[in-house]
């Protein structure tokens, strides 16, 4: 059982467009946006693939990049005393992954490879899908950090382990984009969590369009921010709230047990 304490958490939430298969331009682009945030934040939350976009050509991406990023996301995590976390592409013992990075101030990160990649693009033939959920400790909250095409997926996103905050990376399109304020909202509501979504803005190399709605929603589903343009969302969780919300309404303790396969 993870220890919590009360406690506000202050995250920013970037929803920039990005430069189609060019981690050195992205990492430049984003380095910008975050020395522009003029207040201190607890956590720096950056698009699914935030260094290439959601390209399913893998190999045109340097397979050090990924190493590199993690670098990179160590020094603005030192500098600016923030946790950073967004998915990249990582090749690992010959794989490709979608991989969440969770880096720490301190130098220390935990990952998470996307379990549920998007077959309707392909992603399952050019990537490796995670088996293992991943719930991090960091400052009084317990995070369960997902990537994407995960939020269609409920029982995945199950709130067996008593976290506080779902936190959903993406590239997700203008189509479907109904689609991503209702699961925020439903993952939210049936989690009795706050629900954190930050996605990508504008157009794609191969002609995708995306329209941000970035958003956070409280645990019983009531939406606290809102984004469609490309800007820094600063919005800041109150973990006293989440436990107010659980004593009065115990919904959780009426959950269905289960092993995931």
């Amino acid at each position: 059982m993870i220890k919590k304490h009360n406690s506000h958490l202050k995250i920013a939430l970037i929803q920039s467009t990005l430069h189609w298969e060019d981690p050195h331009a992205n990492r430049e682009m984003f380095g910008t946006k975050i020395n522009q945030i003029d207040e201190f934040v607890d956590l720096i939350v950056l698009p699914e693939m935030f260094t290439s976009g959601f390209t399913m050509s893998p190999a045109n991406i340097e397979k050090k990049e990924g190493l590199t990023t993690l670098d990179w996301m160590k020094k603005i995590a030192a500098n600016k005393n923030s946790a950073v976390v967004g998915s990249v592409i990582f090749h690992d013992n010959d794989n490709y992954y979608n991989r969440l990075l969770f880096v720490r101030p301190n130098g220390e990160y935990e990952t998470y490879n996307k379990r549920h990649t998007f077959t309707l693009a392909g992603e399952h033939e050019k990537y490796t899908a995670g088996t293992e959920r991943l719930v991090i400790e960091y400052k009084g909250f317990a995070i369960c950090p997902l990537v994407c095409y995960d939020l269609r997926f409920p029982v995945w996103s199950r709130n067996t382990e008593n976290f506080d905050v779902l936190l959903y990376t993406a590239n997700w399109p203008t189509p479907r984009i109904n689609a991503w304020d209702t699961l925020l909202k439903a993952r939210a509501i049936e989690n009795m969590v706050y629900c954190v979504g930050v996605n990508r803005i504008g157009e794609d190399k191969v002609g995708h369009q995306y329209p941000g709605h970035s958003s956070v929603y409280d645990p019983l589903g009531e939406l606290i921010s809102l984004s469609e343009k490309e800007e820094t969302i600063i919005v800041e969780l109150v973990k006293d709230e989440i436990d107010l919300v659980r004593n009065k309404l115990p919904f959780l303790n009426d959950r269905d047990d289960f092993v995931i396969d």
